[in-house]
């Protein structure tokens, strides 16, 4: 549960935190534009950019899916012991075989719930690296458009 909770808001900040507009480039107006018209132009190609694109890097990102289901769940090991131990009890002698039952029952039942928790883990880990790497991919796609409408417009970008 904590891993999910934990999961869960690291994706968040990452999707919500989104970078300024443009952080990764530098524009340098080679024409010898003003500031004034150099605002003008970037306002201008970030509405192109983003229509072009369908990114808008000033929005707060949402995940495109909802994130896998499944919650971590714990008792594997009472549940296996408490199984083991009835049906130790039944096989033969009560005390004997329902303690040997549930010994065997408790490591069972851990390790079959140990096993479900991973594959949760593995899940929730891919289905945020999905998310990251399409947001990425989002934005890059973003810059490449607002970079060669800057470079339209007479503007050095790097």
């Amino acid at each position: 549960m904590r891993f999910t909770r934990h999961l869960v808001t690291g994706l968040a900040a990452l999707l919500t935190a989104t970078p300024v507009l443009a952080k990764d480039l530098y524009i340098y107006p080679a024409g010898g534009q003003s500031n004034e018209q150099m605002d003008k132009d970037k306002h201008e190609c970030y509405n192109w950019a983003k229509t072009d694109s369908g990114f808008d890097p000033m929005a707060a990102q949402t995940a495109s899916s909802p994130p896998p289901s499944g919650q971590k769940k714990s008792g594997g090991v009472a549940k296996g012991a408490l199984a083991g131990a009835a049906t130790g009890a039944i096989i033969g002698d009560k005390s004997k075989y329902a303690r040997r039952g549930a010994v065997a029952g408790g490591l069972i039942g851990g390790v079959a719930q140990s096993s479900k928790n991973q594959k949760i883990d593995q899940q929730q880990q891919q289905y945020a690296q999905q998310e990251a790497t399409k947001n990425a991919n989002n934005r890059n796609n973003y810059n490449r458009a607002y970079s060669a409408c800057l470079e339209g417009r007479g503007y050095t970008v790097k």
